[in-house]
C-alpha cells in the first residue's frame, strides 16, 4: 500500500484586494478561492481558506463588516496560525499582501508553495 497521505493545503489569494470594499467583488474573490479549494479536495487533500475560520471568529467578536478594526484582529493572525498546521500553500493569481505574506511564512517554514492547481501532487485517496 503506497498511498500518499493527504496534505492540509492553505489556499491563499485575493480576498479584499482590488475590491474597494465592494461586497460583490469580495464575494467573487471568495468564490475564486473556493473553486481552487474544490480542486485541492479533488486532488485528495484537505483545503483550508483563512477566511473560512477568521470571518466567523471576527463576527463572534463583534465585527460588523469586513475590514473593520475587529475583523483586522482576526484575518491575518488566523492565517498565521493555520500555517503552523498546514503542509503546503496554493497561491492563486491576483495581487494580495496577505497571500504574499502567507507565501513568505510558508517558505520560511520550509513548506511547499504551489502556484497552479496542476502543480499540487495528487494524494492516493478516493474523493
Amino acid at each position: 500500500m503506497n498511498e500518499k497521505k493527504p496534505l492540509i493545503v492553505l489556499v491563499a489569494g485575493p480576498y479584499r484586494s482590488g475590491t474597494d470594499g465592494d461586497p460583490a467583488k469580495i464575494r467573487r474573490n471568495l468564490q475564486r478561492l473556493e473553486r481552487s479549494a474544490f480542486g485541492v479536495y479533488h486532488a485528495g487533500h484537505i483545503p483550508l481558506i483563512g477566511e473560512w475560520v477568521a470571518l466567523p471568529l471576527a463576527a463572534q467578536a463583534g465585527s460588523s463588516e469586513v475590514g473593520d478594526a475587529i475583523s483586522e484582529q482576526y484575518l491575518y493572525p488566523v492565517a498565521g496560525r493555520l500555517l503552523a498546521r498546514c503542509d503546503a500553500v496554493l497561491r492563486i493569481e491576483g495581487a494580495s499582501k496577505g497571500a504574499d505574506e502567507d507565501v513568505r511564512i510558508a517558505r520560511e517554514r520550509g513548506l511547499p508553495v504551489y502556484f497552479s492547481l496542476q502543480d499540487v501532487p495528487a494524494a492516493g485517496v478516493n474523493v
